[in-house]
């Protein structure tokens, strides 16, 4: 047989001989179905995601002008221009404070308690009465620190000024279960512990007429301080 015969007879083939292998097709995918529901939920989630951005970015970028104090302010001193400035901050709705419109208003009033420099304004810290109304007296009172309340003494709090005999003095002629004398009061301001003695100031608002009385106790060291019932009585 010559060479072209046998090329011929080998691309041909002959019958019994295994062929030549043809190209493999790729194995068929199925698409997967998606359901409805879970499409829906995943758009209904994108979207309460996004509106929850947009609500935390609207707080955040809202500011409120509100007022604030840039002194120290004492316990009745009345509210200048000078002791108080403006700030611009994110305000959390529970937060009272004066607003910035509002500063007008506040300026000529008395500080119903001690205000710091760097906080915040808040309309129940100012009042338009006087702390000592007319018909009073002020009378300043030093506590010992055995004799400071724990419950702490605020601005419009009552309390009763109580006569006791001083150290060292009998009450003679008198009798021991007789009621001591007390004078009724409001505290109008206290301070804070003196360095070293501890000693707490208070002042306290009597009437006229008990004014002197209340000053000599204090003198004599025969006044105690103690605190009214919420009520008055």
């Amino acid at each position: 047989m010559s060479r072209t015969t046998e090329r011929t007879a080998a691309v041909s083939g002959t019958p019994g001989q295994v062929q030549a292998a043809g190209p493999v097709a790729p194995p068929r995918v199925s698409a997967r179905r998606r359901r409805p529901g879970v499409i829906a939920l995943s758009l209904a989630l994108i979207a309460a995601g996004g509106a929850g951005v947009a609500v935390l970015l609207l707080q955040v970028g809202h500011r409120t002008e509100v007022v604030t104090v840039v002194r120290d302010v004492q316990v009745g001193q009345v509210l200048t221009n000078d002791d108080l400035g403006k700030a611009s901050i994110s305000l959390d709705p529970a937060v009272k404070a004066v607003r910035a419109d509002d500063l007008d208003s506040v300026v000529g009033k008395r500080a119903a308690v001690e205000l710091r420099p760097g906080s915040l304004l808040a309309p129940s810290q100012v009042t338009k009465d006087s702390l000592v109304k007319a018909g009073e007296q002020l009378v300043p009172i030093g506590l010992k620190p055995e004799q400071v309340p724990a419950t702490a003494l605020v601005p419009g709090q009552k309390v009763e000024l109580v006569h006791v005999p001083a150290q060292g003095q009998a009450d003679t002629g008198k009798s021991s279960d007789a009621s001591p004398q007390t004078i009724g009061g409001r505290v109008v301001k206290a301070s804070g512990a003196a360095p070293g003695t501890g000693i707490v100031v208070v002042d306290v608002a009597t009437s006229a007429e008990d004014g002197p009385t209340a000053a000599a106790w204090v003198s004599a060291g025969a006044l105690r301080l103690v605190l009214a019932a919420p009520d008055g009585n």
